[in-house]
């Protein structure tokens, strides 16, 4: 009983001597590194983070509030996630400096208003409430603009990053 409740393979249909070594061969490989120990990752933990208006904090710069959502703790420092709310007004001799974040992946989502910056290589771009972004890693870029109600939704990896301003 026990037999006919096993799943069978059909052999794989063999052309020439060679091509079955390749296949065994494959096989044997994507085994061995499958059965590679992995270094063990640290545990997530479950987090939900509600909104609240007052759950905003000054952050490194005075045109912007901070509302962290917990996921830096969460994941034990793999990745950050906060929502950014730009103060008005936008006084570009303070936002407009050229700079980049040293990060292995960043994603930005208007969830309010506008904001229009400059990236090396693309030029200036103006996101709209929906619009989405990906970062890569040291773009150097210019925050050119944002409308007074502008916020938006910035996941990071690592959660612990460097800015390096460049002007």
């Amino acid at each position: 009983m026990a037999r006919a409740m096993r799943k069978t393979r059909k052999p794989a249909k063999v052309t020439g001597k060679s091509s079955a070594r390749r296949r065994i061969t494959a096989r044997t490989k994507s085994k061995r590194k499958s059965a590679k120990a992995k270094p063990a990752a640290k545990k997530q933990t479950f987090i939900a983070n509600h909104h609240s208006p007052d759950a905003f904090e000054q952050g490194l710069r005075r045109y912007a509030q901070y509302r962290d959502l917990g996921i830096a703790g969460a994941t034990n420092g793999l990745m950050r996630a906060h929502v950014i709310k730009f103060v008005p007004p936008f006084i570009s001799a303070e936002v407009s400096k050229r700079h980049y974040h040293d990060v292995q992946f960043q994603m930005i989502y208007v969830l309010k208003g506008w904001m229009k910056s400059e990236f090396e290589g693309q030029g200036a771009i103006t996101m709209r409430e929906g619009s989405c972004w990906i970062q890569p890693p040291k773009i150097k870029h210019t925050v050119l603009g944002y409308s007074d109600d502008c916020e938006v939704l910035e996941i990071i990896l690592p959660a612990d990053f460097e800015t390096v301003e460049l002007e």
